[in-house]
């Protein structure tokens, strides 16, 4: 679990090396959505890190490896969030293997939130992605997804019982 929280904060790196290459581009819609996406990684971050104190666990924080900073195009930068993404997904199954193991059902049923997230987080990178697939090169269509990007907003969720 402890390693999970360095997993959501290099994804939340991650996603701000991928905003500021959009910055750089002059494309403050797709520099939001991820921006906002850094954000949901570290509030994902921050619920693995009050999960482990609520069950009654160290918290241990370990360090982040470099990470790409230059992208080609748009596209190759939705590809490697979408296989990114893909990559937690495993990541977050592997907890949930591990705690049906070992009959941790606190556990299976925090991880529950992660599972359901994850199917959220990859059809979103993989809808963007097949946008950009269909615009190809064309301006237009790339400034009309940036300013739908620029709506994209961040709201944690509700958390049960509170």
């Amino acid at each position: 679990m402890n390693e999970q929280i360095r997993y959501e904060q290099y994804s939340a790196h991650y996603y701000l090396a991928m905003a500021a290459y959009f910055s750089s581009e002059n494309l403050s819609g797709f520099e939001n959505f991820f921006l906002v996406q850094a954000d949901g990684e570290r509030f994902h971050a921050m619920k693995f890190y009050n999960y482990i104190n609520e069950v009654g666990g160290r918290v241990e924080i370990k360090g982040l490896e470099d990470l790409k900073n230059d992208f080609e195009s748009i596209q190759e930068v939705f590809e490697l969030a979408l296989k990114h993404e893909q990559f937690v997904t495993s990541r977050i199954n592997k907890l949930m293997d591990i705690a049906n193991e070992e009959k941790d059902y606190a556990t299976i049923s925090f991880l529950k939130w992660f599972i359901d997230e994850q199917i959220e987080e990859e059809n979103t990178m993989g809808t963007i992605l097949n946008k950009l697939k269909r615009i190809g090169e064309n301006g237009a269509g790339i400034m009309m997804l940036d300013r739908e990007l620029a709506q994209r907003t961040f709201a944690a969720p509700a958390e049960e019982g509170n």
